[in-house]
């Protein structure tokens, strides 16, 4: 009898740890939400020069006093900032890349990430479970990227916060792209050419070719005095086609599609591509086990808002293959993101 009363109380006590860590997930969307909070204001940008309290930041981002409190003590928790025994708040190394003039900054992504276009789809995820479909549409009345170009709010917070995360990561993935000498490099969807102006610097024999919307182009940032005349700008749809070029490099862009879209976009790579050329696909890999990995949440991301998905090594070795491309090799970055390198289907 007292064995199966002590089996039932571990059983209660296992139900109740149980119980209240699921409790602690469900809560923990009100983090993000506090950190867009705090971004959105420029909370960290006021704290460059040491603690505040919560009524200086107030008075010096236009919120009020006790509601900034309660934001920030909730981030102090996640080792953004810490109270110290004043009351004064302070910006820790850890919450650093807050500021806007951080040597490597993520506002503008953590903007760009919680956003509405973001935000409303992941909460409406069940939707995506149902119909198999991204929920971005029966939100926002259409797929992602046609609102995204009708919606000038929406395109500049997204080009910002692309860009602003990709400076976190583009010197380390363009240090271990294994780029040959003297090729010429062609960034598909590069963007405003962080990784393209990485790459060149990082590698003084190359060549690039920036190739994207004549919008996007319009922001890039390869004009400067130590790249004159190792660049130029092409003006394209990369489902259509793509510049001739000896590497490829495609920056998250593949997980922005599905498998058929993703195929067009490597086969028109393909198609350009010089002999001997190469094809670095530059996202996440999803590991094939239960850890934790970034890209497994980018992936519902991706699920609820866009129509892409992140992909396993297998799975881009399926897709390559379409392609006439064979993966020969997955490179890690010290990142998130790996290099996915794809050669020509009949090269060894």
């Amino acid at each position: 009898m007292n064995d199966a009363c002590e089996m039932n109380d571990a059983r209660e006590a296992e139900g109740r740890r149980s119980a209240a860590l699921i409790v602690e997930e469900a809560l923990s969307f009100l983090h993000p939400a506090a950190l867009r909070a705090a971004a959105a204001v420029g909370v960290a940008d006021h704290l460059a020069d040491g603690p505040r309290t919560p009524g200086e930041l107030a008075k010096s981002t236009g919120t009020d006093a006790a509601s900034l409190h309660r934001v920030l003590r909730l981030l102090a928790t996640r080792g953004l900032f810490e109270e110290d025994a004043e009351g004064r708040f302070r910006l820790t190394e850890a919450g650093d890349a807050l500021r806007t003039d951080a040597p490597v900054s993520v506002r503008s992504a953590v903007l760009m990430i919680t956003d509405r276009t973001m935000w409303l789809p992941a909460g409406e995820m069940t939707r995506c479970l149902e119909d198999g479909a991204s929920a971005f549409g029966q939100i926002f009345g259409m797929p992602f990227f046609d609102y995204f170009a009708q919606d000038a709010r929406t395109a500049e917070i997204f080009h910002k916060g692309m860009a602003s995360m990709s400076d976190a990561e583009n010197q380390p993935i363009a240090d271990a792209c294994p780029f040959p000498e003297r090729a010429t490099v062609v960034d598909v969807g590069g963007g405003h050419g962080g990784l393209l102006l990485s790459a060149l610097r990082a590698n003084p024999s190359l060549k690039g070719i920036l190739y994207d919307r004549p919008h996007v182009l319009a922001g890039h940032r390869l004009d400067t005095p130590d790249l004159t005349g190792r660049w130029s700008l092409a003006e394209g749809d990369f489902f259509t086609s793509a510049p001739p070029g000896d590497v490829y490099l495609l920056k998250r862009i593949l997980h922005d599609w599905d498998d058929a879209q993703s195929l067009t976009i490597l086969r028109n790579c393909r198609r350009a591509m010089a002999p001997g050329g190469r094809v670095l696909v530059i996202d996440a890999v999803i590991p094939p086990d239960n850890a934790p990995h970034q890209g497994k949440t980018l992936d519902l991301m991706m699920m609820a808002s866009l129509v892409g998905r992140e992909r396993t090594e297998a799975d881009f070795t399926r897709l390559f293959a379409a392609a006439d491309l064979q993966l020969s090799r997955v490179i890690p970055t010290g990142t998130v993101l790996s290099i996915v390198e794809g050669v020509a289907g009949d090269e060894p």
